[in-house]
């Protein structure tokens, strides 16, 4: 693709046989997805390469205009991904501008690992055990008074219970500590049993 200047008109010339300037296809910047701040950046670009083309085009003003051509041909490579030829107006050179790739990001440095929160984690163990236990040996005692079988099929079916959500919660950074304190409970709970059923 090739940058120019036509008249006071900024033209992007494709080489796809089209027809247009040399055989090649002639689009205006507006139609490609260059946005509109490059697309008005590229014509007024052209509208001083041609004034100062009439007026004094060996001066220090067309030194300007071809650098800022020279700019603009890197940001229309860059936002088209492509290869542009840019064609100074003022000296009918050309110079070929390559896109900008954008540097790969850094890879994220690894995350220090979180400290362990044992005082936290094991009131809240110590709290859920407690709660666990006098819960199971209390329906345990109640359901004793009844029948004894009862007492052992009510730690059974609490513990058949709970042990699947107990696996799932016990690789959970906050839950684990609850997964731990209600397991141990339920552990304390059938070392009670013997003393409840006799």
């Amino acid at each position: 693709m090739q940058l120019r200047a036509n008249g006071e008109r900024a033209v992007l010339v494709g080489d796809d046989g089209a027809g247009g300037v040399d055989g090649a296809a002639v689009t205006e910047p507006g139609r490609l997805p260059l946005g509109t701040e490059l697309t008005d950046a590229l014509h007024e670009w052209a509208k001083v390469a041609a004034a100062v083309g009439r007026a004094e085009p060996g001066t220090a003003a067309g030194a300007v205009v071809s650098r800022r051509g020279l700019q603009l041909a890197g940001r229309v490579a860059t936002a088209l991904g492509v290869v542009v030829r840019y064609v100074d107006p003022l000296s009918g050179t050309e110079s070929v501008v390559e896109p900008v790739r954008a540097p790969a990001p850094p890879p994220a440095p690894p995350r220090p690992p979180e400290p362990v929160p044992w005082l936290t984690g094991l009131t809240v163990s110590a709290a859920s055990a407690v709660l666990v236990v006098v819960t199971v040996v209390t329906l345990a005692v109640t359901l004793a008074e009844t029948y004894s079988l009862l007492a052992l099929a009510s730690n059974a079916v609490v513990t058949a219970g709970l042990l699947p959500s107990l696996w799932l919660i016990h690789r959970q950074p906050i839950w684990r500590w609850v997964a731990y304190g209600v397991a141990v409970g339920i552990g304390v709970a059938w070392l009670a049993l013997p003393f409840v059923l006799f």
